[in-house]
């Protein structure tokens, strides 16, 4: 695929996908169309050589597989990414009255976002609900394909400071403005019922978000640029998947892995420190009729790719990244490195990795914190303490994170996947850590 397409496809991905629940039904769309078979927690596995496999935890997790006709270096070949994104989750009792008649929303913060970047632009909301229907409780994903909500700047004049570090409080200054008079309290509920064919009373639950709804671009004079929300972390999740799909690795396993909550800590039941990706492998290596010391000899063998973006040299603050081990847009993938170990990335699966992209082409980059800065965890160090492996940590380069609007390069969603695609394709052969032959 060329630079502009699979741009174009990346940010249809992304609008499809509002809420992380939205993000894994739309993965769940994509592994359908290419026949893979779903396999509930819940239920009997019954699993084949050449088979193709998925499933899901919270509805806001997945994780696909695809098992080797021949199965001659039985090991697992892994990428994980993140289905969640920084925003504002609105509160079980929503809806603040006042003053006057102004109907406003309580929420409170979800994950580490720039809140300056969530005012005076369209809103709304997405996530699931949870009905009562027929006698049980069901799942139901919403998204309001609407302007419903805004959050409002205060006017320069009432706040002089504005411009000199004002400080934002989230209980007071980030409560987003739902109606003027026209909807009344109660009208949350009976909004989320209408869009929803239910009962205002059959509403048991919610999951709900804010959404920012301005349209993703494609730009720059020369189109070098695609700006969109949630590039953080849906970029790696659809490139991962992408390269994933079009792979066929008939020696090992291949697996996809989309976690929730990676924004909040990951430590849930469906985030990459839960038990999710161990419970899946055991269960896949017991299925084929492999025993424990079996199972623990395929995880000493396998590799996982941790796919979350990167911090690009930003154009006005460069002083603010590592002079030497820095990033830039459209110039390649980027391998996350640091000395406390957020990141899993050490000489020896950095080899690899950057083995795989030469093989596929694709130019690779570095970064590491400016050694007087502090960075964040991600997914690989994570579930590195529930399925212990070599890892890599990788991303694109992007400004903006954590923005409501982000920006990254329009070529660097195609050499991930040239990269990914190599990944999956090629069997990986790992001698504990004295050796590794990539066939």
């Amino acid at each position: 695929m060329n630079d502009l397409e699979i741009s174009k496809e990346l940010l249809e991905f992304i609008q499809a996908s509002p809420s992380m629940f939205h993000s894994i039904h739309t993965i769940k769309s994509y592994l359908e169309k290419e026949n893979y078979t779903y396999l509930p927690e819940g239920k009997p596995w019954k699993l084949e050589k050449g088979g193709k496999y998925y499933s899901t935890r919270n509805n806001s997790s997945i994780i696909a597989f695809q098992i080797g006709n021949e199965l001659s270096d039985y090991h697992f070949q892994m990428s994980a990414a993140h289905s969640d994104s920084p925003t504002y989750k609105i509160k079980s009792a929503a809806e603040l009255l006042g003053p006057g008649e102004y109907l406003k929303l309580n929420v409170e913060a979800y994950g580490g976002m720039i809140d300056s970047t969530w005012f005076d632009r369209p809103l709304s909301v997405a996530g699931r609900v949870l009905v009562k229907e027929d006698g049980a409780i069901k799942n139901k994903l919403l998204y309001i394909d609407k302007d419903v909500l805004l959050i409002p700047n205060l006017a320069i004049h009432m706040n002089r400071a504005v411009n000199d570090g004002y400080a934002f409080n989230r209980s007071v200054d980030l409560c987003p403005l739902f109606s003027a008079g026209a909807m009344r309290p109660g009208e949350f509920d009976q909004m989320i019922a209408r869009e929803l064919g239910v009962q205002k009373e059959d509403i048991l639950g919610k999951d709900l978000f804010l959404v920012n709804r301005q349209s993703p671009a494609i730009w720059g004079y020369e189109n070098e640029f695609i700006s969109s929300p949630k590039l953080d972390d849906l970029q790696c999740a659809f490139v991962s998947l992408k390269g994933f799909l079009a792979s066929s690795n008939p020696k090992a396993i291949n697996v996809y892995c989309c976690f929730d909550n990676e924004e909040v800590g990951s430590n849930t039941k469906q985030g990459a420190m839960s038990t999710f990706l161990q419970d899946t492998l055991r269960r896949i290596n017991f299925n084929l009729g492999y025993d424990e010391d079996e199972y623990h000899q395929a995880i000493a063998r396998s590799f996982l790719v941790s796919c979350d973006n990167a911090h690009a040299v930003h154009p006005n603050k460069s002083e603010e990244t590592d002079r030497i081990n820095c990033a830039y847009m459209n110039h390649g993938l980027v391998i996350k490195e640091a000395a406390n170990q957020k990141y899993t990335t050490d000489a020896f699966s950095r080899s690899i990795f950057v083995s795989i992209c030469k093989k596929a082409g694709v130019p690779v980059q570095l970064f590491a914190n400016r050694s007087d800065k502090v960075g964040g965890s991600t997914l690989g160090n994570l579930s590195n303490t529930q399925v212990s492996l070599n890892a890599v940590d990788i991303g694109l380069p992007q400004l903006a994170m954590h923005s409501s609007y982000e920006t990254a390069g329009s070529k660097d969603t195609a050499y991930a996947y040239e990269a990914l695609k190599m990944f999956f394709d090629s069997n990986i052969q790992i001698d504990e850590s004295e050796q590794v032959i990539i066939g």
